[in-house]
């Protein structure tokens, strides 16, 4: 029977220094997810970088308030994304299909089922599911925490065994994690509460942070999932922690036994 994980990529992975799309970083993550669906691996890519792709696109040359800014950059954004994903995973013969949902179809209910069937047919037939927030949509109070939150719902939705959260950080550290005297916190019990080590700043290109990544990590964990907090930057990383070798820094969440 197949392993499904859904694996999470934050704009912080998928963005260079200067705020542009990292296509290099984006290669070697469809090479490692590739990689996956070959070792009979079912993956659910939750893909941010719409909007450091779209910001690109577009000068404009005037003033635009964050939700205009939000709704244009994104909108071209996301069609940049999706088209590079295309023709990087057409390289290894994969269908890609693109699932773009908001806050509202998580409650219980037609568009709940609707969107699960969705996901569910594309991956019975080989399609590789690749979701974002509708970011042309969802605005204010509509909008998901971030997509460590998004990532979370769709990994509960999709009764997955494992949810990755790529960050540009190993994972939960005991201090700031650039201080020599920090510990990489390797594996965490379920309910156990890290809340004294966990920072909340936002990162710098999305809107999420650690705080974000432990809040989800937590609570997917409590309902069965195992849960992996690593760094997208280093080189397969998504290979080496699946085939479980011990050198891969990171932070695991251990699924509780329901």
């Amino acid at each position: 029977m197949k392993q499904r994980i859904v694996v999470k990529v934050g704009s912080n992975v998928l963005t260079r220094p200067d705020g542009k799309l990292d296509v290099t970083r984006m290669s070697a993550l469809v090479d490692q997810i590739a990689w996956l669906r070959q070792h009979n691996y079912e993956v659910i890519l939750v893909s941010s970088g719409a909007m450091a792709s779209g910001r690109g696109e577009l000068k404009v040359d005037h003033d635009m308030d964050s939700v205009e800014q939000r709704q244009l950059f994104s909108a071209l954004g996301q069609a940049k994304l999706i088209g590079l994903y295309y023709d990087l995973f057409r390289e290894y013969h994969m269908h890609v299909g693109q699932v773009l949902t908001m806050k509202e179809n998580f409650e219980p209910g037609e568009q709940y089922e609707n969107q699960r069937a969705c996901m569910t047919v594309m991956l019975e037939h080989d399609v590789l599911p690749i979701v974002n927030e509708n970011d042309t949509v969802s605005v204010t109070e509509l909008m998901f925490t971030d997509n460590d939150e998004l990532s979370g719902l769709i990994a509960r939705m999709m009764n997955a065994d494992t949810l990755i959260l790529l960050s540009n950080i190993d994972g939960i550290y005991t201090g700031q994690p650039d201080d020599p005297t920090s510990q990489l916190i390797r594996n965490v019990e379920p309910g156990t509460d890290l809340s004294q080590y966990i920072q909340t700043e936002k990162s710098a290109f999305g809107r999420g942070g650690m705080h974000s990544k432990y809040t989800t990590a937590n609570k997917i964990s409590l309902e069965g999932i195992r849960v992996i907090i690593a760094n997208g930057e280093r080189e397969n990383v998504l290979v080496d922690l699946i085939q479980k070798k011990q050198e891969i820094p990171h932070t695991e969440f251990i699924p509780k036994q329901l």
